[in-house]
């Protein structure tokens, strides 16, 4: 079995509520017509309205919509794409290998995963594209990546699930030369952004700054900050 993740933009000028009706009424339907063995949708909608940690540089098309797709093999992926492009303005296609680090009932901030299929995932979802740094060899990267961020992001921060998605390959021509995509869900709207509890501080500064001042630290070292693309959006389990 391979992932394919695809990164969508619709029209520049498109409002959450259109990226919502889109990605998750026809395209949702026609990707599931094709019987991939799982589907994912992460949508750029309006229950996810809130500032990114990293907001998207003015002027810049946000990303609207993250597809994760499970096929045999990526020799069956046309079919998927045309469906995709149909919609899109832009699209960028990756072939990744998946690292779940925590998932939902893994830690405090959740329990296991109780709701079915094709229903929105509670909280909120921040989506990372990540390019390497340009330092570092790519398995520094992903030792730094895997023994370093995975661990003390998991320790300062309430997330309940981490994907992480090291890219293999392009599979679209023009793709941005990613090699992550972190998915990272959290409880509440309200833990993305508030510092005190987006960083752990229960109610203390010194605390808050301390964790605040890690995490730069180790995201400077890991990737160049002006490349770092971070975005809201909501997680749709459509078949899994």
């Amino acid at each position: 079995m391979e992932k394919l993740m695809y990164l969508v933009w619709l029209d520049r000028e498109a409002t959450r509520a259109e990226v919502a009706d889109v990605m998750l009424g026809p395209v949702a339907h026609e990707l599931l017509s094709l019987a991939p063995l799982r589907l994912t949708i992460d949508a750029w909608d309006p229950e996810s309205d809130i500032p990114a940690p990293v907001p998207t540089p003015e002027g810049e098309t946000p990303l609207h919509a993250l597809v994760s797709v499970w096929l045999h093999a990526v020799d069956y992926r046309d079919p998927f794409e045309k469906v995709l492009a149909a919609a899109a303005e832009r699209l960028a296609g990756y072939e990744v290998v998946e690292s779940l680090y925590r998932d939902y009932g893994g830690n405090q901030w959740a329990g296991p995963r109780d709701w079915p299929d094709g229903s929105r995932s509670p909280g909120v979802l921040t989506v990372a594209l990540l390019q390497q740094h340009p330092e570092l060899s790519f398995d520094e990267w992903m030792t730094r990546w895997h023994t370093r961020i995975s661990p003390i992001t998991e320790a300062i921060q309430p997330r309940c699930r981490y994907v992480r998605n090291a890219v293999f390959r392009a599979v679209t021509d023009g793709a941005p030369p990613i090699r992550g995509i972190v998915e990272e869900a959290w409880p509440s709207l309200e833990h993305v952004t508030d510092p005190m509890l987006f960083y752990c501080a229960d109610g203390d500064p010194a605390r808050m700054n301390e964790h605040v001042t890690q995490m730069i630290d180790e995201i400077n070292a890991f990737t160049d900050l002006s490349t770092l693309r971070s975005v809201t959006m909501s997680e749709w389990i459509l078949k899994s």
